[in-house]
């Protein structure tokens, strides 16, 4: 298809002679690239490849993410420093992947793969142009032509999601960054703004594969994008404006009280650079939304207190990918601070634990018979285009909002368990006007008629601390304490189901997984059921255990750093 005479003839964009200009690159570089390069080594994506004098494009790749985000060159960022090493090993490798781009494997001709390419190489094109003799700049834009050739004529043949955007937000900003594409602008624009309001609907603001980090990665080339319309001096379509708008508002609805966006359907161990860049780089121009309920994902907060929940059934199977089995779970922070959280989904370190992250009891909601409330689909065909099992169900999530006496709170449920069980979850939250009081109820109920099993089924209602708070009995042993890094401490206490404090793992941190605490609340039906709980802020830790706590998360901290400082990523296993 690359070399169809007929896609040239029709698609064939005007030869790229000419850069207006280069877009920002708002990724973060990493300084310490160049220097394991030039030691031979290529880490990319959680893995490393040993070059051994060899060329990272002639060898095996250790995974197919390290793969992607090769031919991706998204690491030309960490290239681009300005040292005239960096630069000749930047030059030689991309001369290299043009010299072999005809017998490249066909990862690297994706759609997605291609705009992010494409963005790379206008991002740095100052490191890989600038100074070049004629045959060598004339073959990098030839190449460049040619790669926006093959994406507009195959951007639709990227898996649906954030890759369609990907290769669209790719063409529209080559079309804006090189001479003589003007009249091609006006249609892939149009294109990009569809795909958004598809993708980004009105008036949520999520994206509809639910996956708060697509945000964050969306908004790292869309802003970029913005700047550069306003450097040519052209005004972009008021939709896509809009669709900015709606994402950075959303991103503010799913932040907790440590800035970073909760753990649901694939959030894993985000980059707070990241975030702080996007949200820096937006200049303030959108204010946070007054919505308490945004795209499936209702924030309560309080006082000091924020708590996050997921209400709403799982994206289309296409979507998910990367979705959880987490309905009507919820994460809860004071302050600056995480109390509760979900597992998240590990990274690329971890990766083959994800199946195990994304199951119903690593979130903070009710499992019934051991069981998720959605179901891994296993299909070949979709596991072999979205890269992973998807799931499905629940098909039906209600959630319904009240405010009363400065308290708010929500009446939800989902029938994940229906097929299964004939049973409904049904959750109730209330925080307090002052924040410091959450109140939940967990009821297991009939879908239709009388439900009555002949044996007791288990069920367990789990509440994951962060890996800095840590769980311990209270002195009447029906009551759980949590207690936080600063010495804050909350109370749970339950009725209706027996009380105990377990182990968990935290799989969204970026050295892998970290062990944790979990309470878990058991009892068993054999019909209709319901749990009663209270999470309350009971005050500061006495000093020496707030000392010993302080100690204990600076130690903590010494040591990730240290770590940090190795190089190594650590791996914990739970305890």
């Amino acid at each position: 298809m690359r070399r169809s005479r007929l896609m040239l003839w029709r698609y064939r964009a005007p030869a790229a002679d000419e850069l207006l200009l280069a877009p920002p690159d708002l990724r973060a570089h990493d300084p310490s690239f160049a220097d394991e390069v030039a030691s031979g080594s290529f880490g990319l994506a959680g893995a490393v490849a040993d070059l051994r004098g060899r060329s990272p494009f002639m060898i095996a790749p250790p995974s197919p993410a390290w793969a992607r985000e090769l031919h991706g060159f998204g690491w030309l960022r960490h290239l681009d420093s300005g040292q005239p090493e960096d630069r000749s090993i930047a030059r030689k490798l991309t001369t290299e992947w043009i010299r072999r781009s005809r017998r490249a494997p066909e990862l690297a001709w994706r759609p997605e793969i291609v705009g992010r390419r494409v963005l790379s190489w206008l991002s740095h094109a100052g490191l890989i142009l600038d100074g070049s003799q004629p045959k060598r700049y004339a073959a990098v834009m030839r190449s460049l032509s040619d790669q926006i050739t093959y994406l507009s004529s195959s951007w639709q043949d990227a898996a649906d999601g954030w890759p369609r955007l990907a290769a669209l937000i790719g063409l529209v900003q080559a079309d804006l960054c090189i001479a003589g594409h003007d009249r091609r602008l006006e249609l892939s624009q149009k294109l990009l703004v569809g795909e958004l309001e598809r993708q980004v609907p009105v008036p949520g603001g999520g994206h509809i594969g639910r996956n708060p980090w697509t945000l964050v990665e969306l908004l790292l080339d869309l802003l970029p994008l913005r700047r550069c319309y306003a450097a040519r001096g052209k005004t972009p379509d008021p939709a896509l404006l809009s669709a900015i708008r709606r994402v950075t508002e959303m991103l503010g609805h799913l932040r907790l009280g440590d800035g970073m966006p909760a753990r649901f359907n694939g959030m894993g161990p985000g980059e707070r650079g990241a975030l702080a860049t996007v949200l820096a780089y937006d200049e303030g121009r959108t204010s946070p939304s007054a919505n308490l309920e945004r795209s499936g994902y209702v924030r309560l907060e309080r006082g000091s207190t924020v708590v996050l929940v997921d209400a709403a059934p799982p994206p289309p199977m296409v979507l998910a990918g990367a979705a959880c089995a987490g309905c009507l779970s919820f994460e809860l922070s004071s302050g600056s601070e995480l109390v509760l959280v979900n597992g998240g989904v590990p990274g690329e370190i971890d990766a083959g634990r994800r199946s195990l992250a994304r199951a119903t009891p690593n979130h903070n909601t009710l499992c019934l018979g051991e069981q998720s409330s959605a179901k891994l689909v296993r299909d070949a065909h979709l596991e072999s285009d979205i890269g992973a099992p998807p799931l499905r169900h629940p098909d039906h999530v209600t959630c319904a909002l009240k405010r009363a006496d400065g308290a708010i709170g929500l009446d939800a449920s989902h029938d994940g368990y229906v097929g299964r069980w004939g049973l409904l979850h049904a959750r109730t939250l209330r925080l307090n006007g002052a924040g410091s009081r959450l109140e939940g109820v967990d009821r297991l109920g009939s879908a239709k008629g009388v439900v009555r099993f002949s044996w007791d089924v288990p069920f367990s209602i789990h509440f994951h601390l962060h890996p800095r708070a840590e769980a311990r009995l209270a002195p009447s042993a029906e009551a759980a304490e949590l207690v936080l890094d600063g010495g804050e401490t909350w109370r749970l206490r339950a009725t209706g189901a027996a009380l105990s404090i377990e182990d968990s793992i935290y799989f969204a941190d970026a050295a892998g997984a970290r062990p944790a605490q979990q309470v878990v609340l058991r009892a068993q039906c054999y019909g209709a059921s319901e749990v009663s709980w209270v999470i309350e802020r009971i005050g500061m830790a006495q000093a020496a255990e707030a000392v010993s706590a302080g100690a204990s998360g600076l130690v903590e901290r010494l040591a990730e750093t240290s770590a940090g400082f190795a190089g190594a990523a650590s791996r914990h296993e739970p305890r």
